[in-house]
């Protein structure tokens, strides 16, 4: 996503962290093992500008000290390599083209005006499918983005224009379990949007935060 943007992020031993502030709710830093040094990390982003955020992967730092408070916490989720067990209700297929992709954003947003998030770009990127479930009608109405990673599929932005997750992971796991079906499928989730992947198979594994700075 921040590629897309035109930013490019640094992997470091403890964390990846971009320099420069990423697009809405994508963290300046990802923690990439258990123990990071806060003081190291923080010091790898921009806290003069207001809005900078971590995601602490483990749970287990202390950013409060330098000007962080909790955003909210999460649970990181797992599912087997198996098909849905809920049958989908929706068409679906991955967003080929910068038309179909402003066509799913949108239905994404849901008229909060961040629409322009997702850019066509992304669409370049081999290991980044941007699934839609399509109404009879063929309007996007239900999808997520599927991020292919060695031994797993990341799922993020699950979303459904009406009935909620509920709605949406049927279609989502149908095309996941289409596109890789010997690869398990991961992601985080919290509330009730992680009581609904629940619901459809995943187990949560254990607690992330992610932390905002004061500004």
């Amino acid at each position: 996503m921040s590629g897309s943007h035109g930013l490019t992020g640094e992997f470091g031993r403890q964390a990846w962290t971009s320099p420069a502030r990423p697009p809405l709710y994508y963290p300046d830093a990802v923690v990439l093992e258990p123990g990071a040094d806060p003081a190291a990390l923080v010091a790898r982003i921009d806290t003069a500008a207001p809005g900078a955020s971590v995601k602490d992967s483990f749970a287990d730092l202390d950013l409060t000290g330098a000007g962080f408070e909790v955003l909210f916490e999460a649970q990181w989720i797992h599912r087997p390599a198996i098909a849905p067990a809920t049958p989908r209700a929706l068409a679906w297929d991955v967003v080929a083209d910068s038309a179909s992709l402003r066509d799913w954003a949108l239905a994404w947003d849901g008229g909060e005006g961040n629409d322009g998030l997702f850019r066509p770009g992304l669409l370049d990127d081999p290991d980044t499918f941007v699934l839609a479930g399509r109404s009879s009608e063929g309007r996007v109405t239900a999808g997520a983005v599927a991020s292919r990673g060695k031994d797993v599929v990341g799922i993020s932005n699950v979303f459904a224009v009406e009935g909620g997750p509920d709605v949406a992971w049927p279609v989502v796991l149908e095309a996941v379990h289409r596109l890789f079906p010997a690869v398990p499928v991961v992601g985080y989730e919290h509330g009730e949007d992680l009581d609904a992947a629940l619901r459809h198979g995943f187990e949560a594994l254990g607690p992330l935060r992610v932390w905002l700075h004061h500004g």
